[in-house]
């Protein structure tokens, strides 16, 4: 049986909750932009570009926020109160894409919900890395994201489902599929937010102190990359390639002669496959050390990101996406826990919220990305990706050391 803090198992149930309803807007909000409830002023832009643009909002302002979000929470080592303050304003966002009428404003919601929510994801992986061992943590690791993804993967099944079967009438009102799918990701937030409040706490405080400075290191004392930040390059390429379908979901449904759901079904196959490997794996890296694992998964990216540009049939884009779920799983747990080891006590929310900044920012940049690369050809978007997962896993390849947790030593850069 894993080693798992009761508190962790709380958080997780948490995070699958709220992430169960972000991640219906992955979904929704390319389908509400171009269904014509969005009027006035596209700033002389395409429906597409606009869709890069509010899918990409949330990624740049979120990434870029955390590791202030994750300062804060070590100089005060509070963890808790950031969490719910992000769940708070994820929960009225959600709700407000209900309301919204025009592009400024829709962009708007999405612009406040990313700086929001920036200040619930690396207090939570931080709390998670504080409350685990070397021991542990890879395990602990997997068992949060599998919780989260579990919740995020549904999302996307069930939001085409939503959309597709709407509209809907509850106590006599009228209530488009849009609508739906805006209430209940709203709904999740709020219930994750009583989870959080209920269940989790904060850990015993800790004589380590946090830097006076902000500061993130790029390089190492041999003139190398530092392994915190090359990790969240790998972090950066790999979210990249697994975020590039995003904007496409029109363009993949008139390719594939496919409806909403089966796009649903491919976007969260890539979770699912995770959900099943995440513990797993993340308990495997406990016993074995963390960068063989990511290492074969970068590798395995490479051919499973690229096929998607040569798919002709739903049933082909599941199973490359399945692939990619696999990939996936061997990188996620394994490099955070990997971060975690190396982490300086008491600056874990800084240092780790480089990794959630990275995989933040990539899904900012792949959607936005692909939908320029398209016009070039369909297949380019996903050659690209392919490449950047390749150098990450080089990267990792030369410049991170292998770290035993057990052990309790930490690479040479860090000593």
């Amino acid at each position: 049986m894993f080693d798992i803090d009761r508190r962790v198992l709380a958080l997780a149930i948490a995070r699958m909750a709220d992430s169960a309803g972000n991640s219906f807007l992955i979904v929704v909000l390319p389908l509400y932009i171009t269904s014509g409830v969005i009027t006035g002023d596209a700033f002389g832009l395409t429906a597409t570009a606009i869709t890069g643009i509010v899918l990409s909002l949330f990624g740049f302002l979120n990434s870029f926020t955390q590791p202030f979000a994750g300062y804060l929470s070590d100089k005060s080592e509070r963890r808790k109160v950031f969490i719910l303050l992000g769940l708070a304003i994820l929960a009225l966002t959600n709700f407000s894409y209900s309301l919204a009428s025009s592009y400024p404003v829709l962009i708007a919601i999405r612009a406040v919900q990313g700086i929001g929510v920036a200040f619930t994801i690396p207090c939570t992986i931080a709390l998670v890395n504080d409350l685990a061992s070397k021991e542990n943590r890879g395990g602990n690791m997997g068992l949060f994201n599998t919780f989260r993804l579990l919740g995020f993967g549904a999302g996307p099944i069930a939001a085409g489902a939503l959309v597709h079967q709407g509209p809907y009438q509850l106590a006599g009102i009228d209530i488009t599929g849009f609508e739906a799918a805006f209430y209940i990701a709203s709904a999740g937030a709020l219930i994750s937010f009583l989870l959080v409040t209920l269940l989790v706490s904060d850990p015993e405080s800790t004589d380590a102190e946090a830097a006076d400075d902000f500061s993130i290191s790029i390089l190492d004392s041999r003139g190398g990359l530092d392994p915190i930040f090359t990790l969240a390059l790998a972090s950066l390429f790999m979210a990249i390639s697994i975020a590039l379908l995003s904007t496409l979901e029109t363009t993949i449904n008139q390719r594939l002669d496919q409806n909403e759901l089966w796009f649903g079904i491919e976007f969260a196959a890539f979770v699912l496959a995770q959900v099943a490997l995440q513990t797993p794996i993340g308990h495997a890296s406990d016993r074995y050390g963390r960068r063989q694992f990511i290492i074969v998964g970068l590798v395995l990216l490479v051919p499973a990101t690229i096929v998607q540009g040569f798919v002709t049939t739903p049933m082909q884009m599941l199973i490359a996406r399945l692939a990619q779920g696999v990939a996936g799983a061997l990188v996620f747990a394994p490099a955070l826990a990997l971060a975690g080891d190396i982490a300086r006590k008491g600056q874990s929310g800084t240092q780790l919220s480089l990794l959630t900044m990275a995989f933040g920012l990539g899904t900012a940049i792949g959607p936005l990305s692909s939908g320029f690369l398209v016009k070039f050809g369909f297949p380019v978007p996903f050659e690209i990706g392919g490449v950047l997962a390749a150098i990450g896993a080089v990267l990792v390849y030369t410049q991170v050391e292998q770290v035993q947790p057990s052990s309790g030593a930490k690479p040479t850069p860090q000593d």
